[in-house]
């Protein structure tokens, strides 16, 4: 009997041991500390969205407040995917998804890397708050956010004079009728503008090398194939090559952009560049008085020594990175294949051609079989006659 009484008392000590280690309740003390974070960016978040500055102030670092609360927020939530525990604190991965009242049907997801600090007492709280390894910042990364509202656009800025900023709203509240009375009533025409103070500024936001964008005025964000949900676009302004262009190259390039907000949802792997590229150039174009030969001067200028190409361009062919000349005849080849059909079936059939590449599941095979749907050709009849347009309009 005694025998058995020392048994049960070193399993008793060893259970004990155990749980001291797990806790109580059989958690580890990573477990606990993980929930006890999760709990704070919650109430961190909560904060936000009721903009409570005091509240937010209690869970740590108010700078983000600060550079955020112009920003009208429908939503606001972090989830912890990783918690490191330091001296007197942790470094906290976590996924980090937000949406704009008002704009935004999904939202944008972001990677964030927290730190925190732990006081005397073991209550946890932000020290700082940044992009995760090669995400890309946020707009409040690189400072205060100021937000313009417009009739049918929110201009957001960092840097920026509210003045300018106004000025990219009026120009977007143009676009987006624009685009609406071309492409339809389904999508949210509504647009965001993101406009950072520089060059720099916008590599920043796109995670990607500066040099990869110099010369160009705008790019838009957003994944294609919606699916039926339709993505959290922005467009994203370059400050730089933005400012050189003239007033009429500035309104072409913002309805640009926005054509890729208004047609992401019907934008899939199927969907060839130089159609999503051509469209979006046709509908910023319309409405100027534009000659082919202005919109298309490096295209113009190859068909005069000679040189008209033998097939639409591929989609490598307008990469950023490739040769200006190049990349200037891959878009306005694009675009003279997308204003052919406009000139020959009609603008609703262009958009009808659209759609039906956008709706196929897969891309093989998807513009073959919707060039026979709509225009009713092959794809060799169609590059023909498309190759006969461009001589005849660059002549």
């Amino acid at each position: 009997m005694a025998g058995g009484r020392r048994v049960r008392g070193v399993g008793a000590v060893a259970l004990c041991l155990l749980l001291s280690l797990a806790g109580c309740d059989g958690r580890t003390a990573a477990d606990s500390a993980r929930s006890e974070v999760q709990h704070l960016l919650d109430l961190r978040s909560a904060a936000l969205l009721r903009h409570d500055a005091g509240a937010y102030g209690a869970t740590g670092a108010s700078t983000e407040y600060t550079r955020l609360r112009a920003l009208p927020l429908a939503s606001w939530a972090y989830r912890i995917t990783g918690l490191r525990r330091t001296a007197g604190g942790a470094t906290v991965d976590a996924d980090l998804a937000y949406k704009v009242a008002g704009y935004d049907r999904a939202p944008i997801d972001t990677r964030r890397t927290l730190t925190l600090a732990r006081t005397a007492s073991g209550t946890w709280y932000v020290t700082g708050d940044r992009p995760a390894g090669k995400s890309g910042q946020q707009l409040w990364d690189q400072g205060t956010v100021t937000a313009v509202p417009g009739a049918h656009s929110l201009v957001l800025g960092a840097g920026q004079p509210p003045a300018d900023l106004r000025a990219y709203a009026r120009m977007a509240d143009q676009a987006v009728p624009a685009v609406t009375r071309e492409w339809g009533t389904d999508w949210t025409r509504r647009v965001v503008v993101l406009v950072p103070k520089s060059l720099q500024g916008m590599a920043g936001l796109l995670g990607s090398p500066a040099a990869n964008y110099r010369g160009i005025a705008a790019v838009t964000t957003g994944e294609a194939g919606g699916a039926g949900r339709t993505p959290a676009d922005r467009v994203v302004i370059n400050p730089d090559a933005y400012a050189v262009l003239g007033a009429m190259g500035k309104q072409v390039v913002l309805t640009h952009e926005t054509t890729h907000v208004a047609t992401r949802a019907r934008t899939t792997a199927a969907t060839p560049l130089w159609l999503s590229e051509g469209y979006a150039d046709w509908i910023g174009y319309l409405g100027t008085d534009r000659t082919p030969t202005e919109a298309a001067p490096e295209l113009a200028r190859a068909v005069r020594d000679g040189h008209v190409p033998a097939a639409l361009p591929a989609d490598k062919d307008f990469g950023f990175t490739s040769d200006p000349t190049e990349l200037a005849q891959a878009y306005e080849s694009g675009w003279l294949a997308c204003r052919m059909i406009a000139d020959q079936w009609g603008a609703a059939r262009l958009a009808a051609f659209y759609r039906g590449v956008g709706g196929h599941p897969q891309r093989p095979g998807a513009v073959e079989s919707t060039l026979e749907q709509v225009l009713g050709l092959t794809p060799e009849s169609f590059t023909t006659r498309w190759r006969t347009y461009v001589r005849t309009e660059l002549r």
